[in-house]
């Protein structure tokens, strides 16, 4: 897989595209951006083959028409570029991010929740780090 990801608005597009749809043969993916952005078939080619060059997209060979589809559950796509996100634009630090959703007022209720079992996930860790951590400092002190 090719470790370059950042994504252009286009290739976001057409990953939504291929995600919402299973799987898409090229043709289907040109005519559908043909009549909505006005791309050409090879522009839509070219950009379905770059996601695939970056591990997003499979191609199924088996038949004399390809077939592209979404490499993993669009949950688990949607965390990948989330992480790549932070860790190229914010420099790996996730407090813009985290203060981008403290202004954010529209979240809905099923967002909440899922940030609090995040956060409560996060201090469930933290708190066995630090038990760790302090098992580990009193077995040093007995030694």
């Amino acid at each position: 897989m090719n470790h370059k990801r950042y994504f252009s608005p286009a290739e976001w597009q057409i990953l939504e595209f291929v995600t919402a749809h299973g799987s898409v043969t090229v043709r289907e993916a040109a005519e559908h951006f043909a009549a909505s952005d006005g791309w050409a078939r090879t522009t839509v080619m070219t950009m379905i083959e770059r996601l695939r060059t970056k591990g997003y997209l499979t191609r199924d060979e088996s038949g004399a028409i390809h077939r592209y589809a979404p490499s993993r559950p669009r949950s688990d796509l949607m965390q990948s570029l989330v992480r790549d996100f932070v860790e190229k634009a914010l420099g790996g630090s996730i407090s813009p991010f985290v203060a981008y959703l403290g202004d954010k007022t529209d979240l809905t209720a099923d967002e909440l929740a899922a940030l609090r079992r995040i956060v409560d996930s996060l201090d469930t860790q933290d708190s066995q780090a630090n038990a760790k951590s302090a098992e580990a400092e009193e077995e040093d002190e007995d030694a």
